[in-house]
């Protein structure tokens, strides 16, 4: 007498939830990542401790001055390591030629795409955000009791910040989905959210500024500092920029996902 075995019927869900540990497996595994949050951590709660540091010393802050302030000031130079190590995480497949078995393994694409994308920028926007609350802390200890603490604008500055992180990564990884190679992600990225927006407005033409404006890179440091304060810019208005930004590229790169060939 001979049994036949059943087949098991493994749900699109079942299939995420094994994507998205395997993805973070594999970016836990890469040196690179540590490197990213080490340099990060170092850059974002140094600078923390240096603001509170000089709060704290003859000169008096200035009123409203608070240690939440010193968390806005260090996220813009650690968040480009962030957005590489999204970038990273997506690109490092094709550098490697690791793609093809990857697929092999997920052979539906989609899923694949939500899960290395949701992994590496919800793991991205948390670790900026908890390094940010560092960087408060940070500040607040050495200025003690130069600058206070408070809650509602804690709460107020790292939902911003968690916003921007949000916002920037996810624009890195459809970045990486679209462009599927490391250097040319980083160079688009650096033109985005760096040096167009800081260099179009100089030529002194207004539609270069109107394009300036549109970058996601200006509305970045809006939302994260306050400034340009004479661009008329507001937080809804860089909402909505940043969201967009995002959102295209992600679909960018899901359709190149779809309907190029892995090894292309």
């Amino acid at each position: 007498m001979t049994t036949q075995a059943v087949p098991v019927r493994v749900t699109a869900l079942q299939v995420f939830a094994r994507t998205c540990g395997a993805e973070w497996l594999r970016l836990w595994t890469v040196k690179a990542t540590w490197w990213f949050v080490a340099v990060a951590a170092s850059i974002m709660i140094g600078l923390g401790a240096v603001a509170g540091f000089d709060a704290g010393g003859d000169s008096p802050p200035p009123p409203d001055a608070t240690a939440w302030t010193a968390a806005h000031f260090t996220v813009l130079p650690a968040l480009f390591l962030f957005l590489a190590l999204v970038l990273t995480a997506v690109t490092s497949d094709y550098a490697t030629g690791g793609i093809i078995p990857t697929l092999q393994w997920t052979p539906r694409r989609t899923i694949l795409f939500l899960a290395r994308t949701i992994v590496a920028v919800t793991t991205a926007t948390a670790l900026g955000t908890a390094l940010a609350l560092a960087s408060a802390l940070a500040a607040f200890t050495g200025a003690h009791p130069a600058l206070d603490l408070p809650l509602p604008e804690g709460i107020n500055t790292l939902t911003t910040i968690a916003f921007v992180f949000a916002t920037t990564t996810a624009l890195a990884a459809g970045l990486g989905f679209t462009l599927r190679n490391t250097a040319g992600g980083l160079v688009a990225i650096f033109l985005l959210i760096l040096l167009l927006p800081l260099v179009l407005p100089q030529f002194g033409y207004h539609w270069l500024t109107t394009i300036a404006d549109l970058l996601p890179g200006s509305r970045a440091v809006y939302l994260l500092n306050g400034e340009p304060t004479d661009r008329g810019f507001t937080h809804t208005s860089s909402a909505i920029v940043l969201l967009t930004w995002s959102t295209l590229t992600l679909l960018l790169g899901h359709l190149r996902l779809h309907h190029t060939d892995a090894n292309h």
